[in-house]
């Protein structure tokens, strides 16, 4: 999948993936959301910002954790089985 509005350069922010080049961290983005804040109040935080930014953040954070192999504890594993459907596996 291609991800025309993240970006990662050596140079900016240590390499990490941000949106469009601006110094703004798809993390920034991703923290604020599990904050609980809401689009728009994001988009008034940071001006520069597109409605599509942020879903296009969410698409590459999901597409970055299903390529990963995830640590948990056992009682975490456990504790997930029930949410993992058919033919996906929680590495442990």
């Amino acid at each position: 999948m291609k991800f025309p509005r993240i970006t990662i350069d050596p140079e900016q922010m240590g390499g990490v993936p941000c949106i469009r080049g601006l110094r703004i961290t798809v993390a920034t983005i991703l923290a604020m959301l599990a904050e609980g804040m809401t689009e728009q109040e994001i988009l008034a935080a940071y001006p520069d910002l597109e409605p599509e930014d942020i879903k296009e953040a969410l698409k590459f954070a999901a597409e970055a954790v299903q390529e990963r192999q995830l640590a948990f504890g056992d009682s975490a594993v456990k504790e997930m089985m029930p949410l993992v459907g058919k033919g996906r596996r929680v590495a442990g």
